[in-house]
Parts: structure tokens; sequence; C-alpha cells
């Protein structure tokens, strides 16, 4: 029979590994603890948020990497260059958010709230959000979580931007 010690060391070994697999994995200036974001204005049916732009590869994977939590008018939005089915993980993430993916037209495909944050080392590879792939979405915007029930945001909710 095997030893506490021959069972753990294993498993600690491997989240020792991945772990360090998934810091390796983020690009070099995604790891920055100081990124200065775009800031935009964007209205979620009538609430207004002022919104950091993550609108470049490296911008997106850092997202609100290491930031304190959000008031409710202020969030991140995620741009991309085409629709499609766009995940996000919660890497390094202080808190827990909502997310909300949008069409090309500011309509919501898909909602996910109260997203938990990765906290160990074995969590860096599952610690992803996806959106089904039926729902081709342009925008997704992160928020602290409680919003999408503070607000009310629904699939019949629509984004509106007015500067990014």
């Amino acid at each position: 029979m095997a030893t506490r010690v021959q069972v753990i060391l294993p498993i600690a070994a491997a989240a020792f590994i991945v772990g360090i697999v998934g810091i390796l994995s983020i690009p070099s200036d995604a790891i920055l603890e100081a990124v200065d974001f775009p800031i935009g204005t964007i209205k979620v049916d009538e609430v207004v948020l002022q919104v950091q732009i993550a609108d470049t590869e490296p911008g997106r994977v850092r997202g609100l990497m290491f930031q304190e939590q959000l008031p409710y008018d202020q969030g991140m939005l995620f741009v991309f260059e085409e629709p499609g089915n766009y995940s996000l993980w919660m890497l390094n993430m202080q808190f827990p958010l909502d997310l909300i993916w949008f069409d090309s037209n500011g309509n919501v495909v898909y909602i996910e709230e109260n997203v938990p944050p990765c906290k160990s080392a074995l969590e860096t590879a599952t610690c992803t959000s996806v959106n089904p792939e039926t729902n081709q979405a342009l925008y997704i915007l992160e928020v602290t979580s409680g919003f999408v029930d503070e607000f009310d945001i629904t699939e019949n909710s629509v984004l509106e931007i007015i500067s990014i």
C-alpha cells in the first residue's frame, strides 16, 4: 500500500508544473501589474459604465488580472476584430465577475454570473468561462459580480457604445 507521501508528492509536483506552465504561457506584456488600457464609455440598457478597453491580444489576455474589485459603474470591454466564439479565463483575478457576451448589434447572446477567480495552480488549466458555440460575440463585458442582478440585465438587454 502506498504511503501518504507517495500519493501526495506526485500530486504536488503535477500542480506545480501546471502552475508554471500556466504562468509561462502568459505573454510577457500581459504579466505587468500596471497596464494602461484605453478608457471608453458604454451603456447597457440604461446603465452607463466607464470601461477599460481590451482590444489587442495581449490586452485581452491580461484583462483585469491583479486589479481590485470594480464599482458597478466600471468594467472591462473586450473588443474583437470579428464575431466568434470567445472564452475568458480568470487567472490572477482578485474577485468574482459577471460576464456578458454581445453580438455585433449589441444584443446579449450569453450571460455568466458570479464567475470565481482561479485560486490554485491546478485551476490555471481549467478556469475559463466559455460562451456556447452557437453564440457568436463581438464584445464581452466583465463587471463585478452582482451587476447582472443589480441592474436586471437579461438576454433582452442591449449594449450601446458611446465612445471606445
